[in-house]
């Protein structure tokens, strides 16, 4: 097997381009308590003084939920004597001057829009995990700030490492690195895997046993193993590093909707490159179905060829989001009442639901893989012919 230095090059780019690094930030973070100082207050004779005073800001569970179930171009680890730690990710963009490269760093924890970024004369600045070019978002109206995700002529092309693309590439790695120690243990012990082969070899046996060769056939269920083993462990590897609530797991890959809809559409590719002439014939000529139906039958089989890749991107998405929305709610409970009475309550529901988070991410990987196999078989089926 020959393999080009393409891929080789952008990965020393990218590693590059990854020389961020863990920083005490310059300006404070938001935080429940905000101080005002120098506040003119009107007395009896309409003259106004100086004081310092304390507001205290609403908790507010939505914002709360949004962010730590959104992506982000950094990590944040914890806060220190009112400055936040985060872990610095690159940004990279292609802007109207061309490809650019800086740290998140740059917008100092700002995403409201307010601190601009000039970079090599290009000024851009950041919107709730959105990037702008600073004049255009200045012109834009709340409602298109809030959909700013979609306002191409408004923002550079983002290509940025976020969370979520490091929580993809760790987990690549991780996978890699598991199996290439697994092969070894094979290799130098075919007949008795230990240690780690030998956790593992009895998931890779039930993949083949129980999903594969069931859905598929026993004829051609090997040539799908390589792709339903990855599903099945890079979904249940990011699952897992989603319920860990620091650096450098706590992204929210599997969570994510443009994640879980590549995943479906590479289902969707294998499936509709895999069909043999009995799965199209099936679609353009329904057995049984009188010619004059064929008009109305061929695009409800269209649609149900469409439906099963937007059933497995919403059944992954939905169910690891309400998750970790479940998890944030049982805490926030805690800063809602404002009691800590409430604390070993919401302890103990919290500790329940990440147990059952756990049983969780191992089923939506199962079900993921089942339901890939299952439209797979259905399109390699050869039908007997008496």
């Amino acid at each position: 097997m020959i393999f080009s230095n393409k891929p080789v090059q952008y990965l020393l780019v990218t590693l590059l381009a990854f020389s961020s690094s863990i920083n005490f930030a310059s300006t404070p973070v938001d935080s429940v308590s905000v101080k005002h100082e120098n506040v003119a207050v009107a007395e009896g004779k309409g003259h106004a003084e100086s004081v310092g005073h304390e507001i205290e800001e609403e908790f507010n569970a939505s914002k709360l939920i949004n962010s730590h179930i959104g992506d982000a171009h950094d990590f944040h680890i914890a806060d220190w004597d009112g400055h936040p730690i985060s872990f610095n990710l690159p940004v990279i963009l292609w802007t109207n001057n061309g490809l650019e490269i800086f740290s998140s760093k740059e917008f100092h924890h700002d995403n409201t829009g307010e601190h601009v970024v000039d970079i090599n004369g290009q000024k851009v600045v950041r919107y709730k995990e959105v990037i702008f070019y600073a004049d255009k978002f200045e012109q834009m109206t709340t409602e298109e700030r809030d959909n700013g995700a979609f306002a191409f002529d408004a923002r550079p092309l983002d290509f940025s490492i976020t969370k979520n693309v490091f929580s993809m590439l760790m987990s690549a790695i991780i996978l890699f690195f598991l199996f290439f120690a697994v092969a070894r243990s094979y290799k130098k012990n075919p007949n008795a895997p230990k240690g780690l082969a030998g956790f593992l070899e009895p998931l890779v046996t039930y993949v083949r046993d129980e999903i594969a060769i069931p859905n598929i056939g026993p004829k051609k269920y090997a040539k799908y193993m390589p792709y339903l083993l990855t599903i099945f462990f890079f979904i249940w590897i990011n699952n897992l590093i989603g319920l860990i609530p620091f650096f450098p797991f706590s992204s929210n890959l599997t969570g994510n909707i443009y994640f879980t809809f590549v995943m479906a559409f590479i289902t969707f590719v294998v499936t509709t490159l895999s069909g043999n002439k009995n799965y199209w014939g099936h679609i353009f000529n329904t057995p049984g179905v009188p010619v004059w139906l064929a008009p109305i039958m061929i695009p409800v089989e269209i649609i149900g060829m469409l439906t099963k890749p937007f059933a497995l991107m919403i059944r992954l998405f939905a169910n690891i989001t309400a998750g970790h929305i479940i998890i944030l709610s049982l805490v926030s409970l805690i800063f809602i009442f404002k009691s800590i009475a409430i604390g070993p309550v919401a302890g103990a529901f919290v500790l329940f639901m990440s147990v059952l988070e756990m049983l969780v991410a191992a089923l939506q990987a199962y079900v993921f893989t089942l339901l890939s196999a299952l439209f797979i078989g259905q399109a390699v089926e050869e039908h007997d012919h008496h």
